[in-house]
C-alpha cells in the first residue's frame, strides 16, 4: 500500500519522545541492511552517532528531528557541531521505504538546514556514499556541492564515499 501526500498527516517534530533514539539506530539498521546488505557496523556507527547526541548535545547549537506519517516514526535527520567554529554536520538522513515519495526527505533537510541558519552556522556539511541517490538528489537540490570522494570498504561493502558542503 503507498502512501500519498493528500492522505497522510505528516508530522516534523523535534527528537524529544522515549523511544525516538532507539528507533534512529535500529530504523537505519533495518533499512539499510535490506536495502543495501549493510552489515552491523553501520548501526553501530548510527548508535555512536545518537549516544554522542543523547549524552553531550547543546540544545541551542545541535537538534534532531523525527518526521511522522499518520502518528507512525518514518524518518529523521539530525544537526550536531562539526569540527571547525562556524560548520554543523547533517547527520543520519533518513526516510522508511513506505514513506518514501511524500517529500519527507526535503523537510527534513530543510528544517535541519533552517535550524543550522538560526544557530549561527556559516556551512553545513554532510557525509554520505554515492549507492544513496535520492539522498544525495535531495542535498543537490538543497545547493550542496561535492567536496570530495573517496573509496572504502565500509559495512561489507565496496563503497564510494563523498563530502558534501553547503555555504549559508
Amino acid at each position: 500500500m503507498s502512501l500519498s501526500v493528500e492522505q497522510s498527516r505528516i508530522v516534523v517534530r523535534r527528537v524529544d519522545r522515549p523511544g525516538d533514539l532507539g528507533w534512529v539506530v535500529m530504523a537505519h539498521g533495518e533499512i539499510y541492511h535490506e536495502q543495501f546488505g549493510w552489515t552491523t557496523d553501520f548501526e553501530a556507527l548510527v548508535a555512536r552517532i545518537v549516544a554522542d547526541f543523547a549524552a553531550q548535545h547543546n540544545p541551542a547549537t545541535e537538534a534532531g528531528w523525527i518526521a511522522e506519517v499518520d502518528g507512525e516514526r518514518a524518518g529523521c535527520i539530525f544537526c550536531v557541531q562539526g569540527d571547525d567554529p562556524g560548520v554543523a554536520k547533517l547527520r543520519i538522513l533518513l526516510v522508511s521505504p513506505r514513506a518514501r515519495g511524500l517529500g519527507l526527505g526535503a523537510r527534513l533537510v530543510d528544517e535541519c538546514l533552517r535550524f543550522a541558519r538560526d544557530a549561527g552556522y556559516c556551512q553545513v556539511t554532510l557525509w554520505t556514499n554515492d549507492v544513496l541517490t535520492s539522498a544525495r538528489k535531495i542535498y543537490q537540490g538543497f545547493g550542496f556541492r561535492l567536496i570530495d570522494e573517496e573509496p572504502h570498504h565500509s559495512f561489507g561493502q565496496d563503497l564510494n564515499g563523498q563530502n558534501w558542503l553547503l555555504d549559508l
